[in-house]
């Protein structure tokens, strides 16, 4: 498997499960200004969406999606408890996670590292992350993890509020959520894909 990544964008989740999961994989940097690979490829052609991440099976076939990836991910090792078991409520609950995750954490960033964006614009996305999270603090409160075991859904959590500190959003006004970032900070996975990717 090869997984096309940005350091610290958020292919770094799926990086993260990958570590934790103990798979084999390769993985390669993407130029999204250029849409090139750092072989050179042309990255459209990989994926027409233009962003990473992208995991490349050894199958040939390219599946994107962070969400999507790191549930795949979870998928070939069970026995690792990544992810709850499909079918089950828990499993739904954790999609739940991602979901919200993306959308409502996530998307708020965007318009920090956008130039075109307009100062209402970032006023609203911080009130916004201010609220989002806030909320995650809460349901962080007396658990190490959202699902209560290390979950892709932590992955995802940590990658998106490690951009707090490029947007000077402080993260200690939450302290359970800052307590979270540094619990998984040290995870022996995480250390390893940060290290990978030349941020630790």
């Amino acid at each position: 498997m090869k997984l096309f990544l940005k350091p610290g964008a958020c292919s770094l989740s799926p990086h993260i499960i990958l570590e934790e999961a103990g798979l084999s994989y390769e993985t390669e940097v993407v130029d999204l200004a250029k849409k090139v690979t750092a072989s050179g490829a042309d990255y459209l052609a990989i994926n027409p969406k233009g962003y990473v991440p992208a995991l490349q099976l050894d199958s040939g076939e390219v599946l994107t999606e962070g969400p999507a990836i790191v549930q795949y991910l979870a998928d070939l090792v069970p026995a690792k408890n990544l992810a709850p078991a499909n079918g089950t409520l828990a499993r739904y609950q954790l999609q739940s996670w991602l979901t919200f995750i993306g959308t409502e954490i996530h998307k708020n960033y965007s318009p920090f590292f956008n130039p075109a964006a307009p100062a209402e614009m970032k006023a609203i996305a911080r009130a916004n992350l201010e609220r989002r999270l806030a909320y995650v603090n809460e349901e962080l409160a007396g658990q190490d993890y959202l699902m209560g075991t290390f979950s892709v859904a932590d992955a995802y959590l940590f990658t998106v509020v490690n951009w707090s500190r490029f947007v000077k959003l402080d993260v200690a006004t939450w302290p359970n959520l800052a307590a979270f970032m540094a619990r998984v900070a040290a995870r022996p996975a995480v250390q390893a894909a940060l290290k990978a990717e030349g941020l630790a």
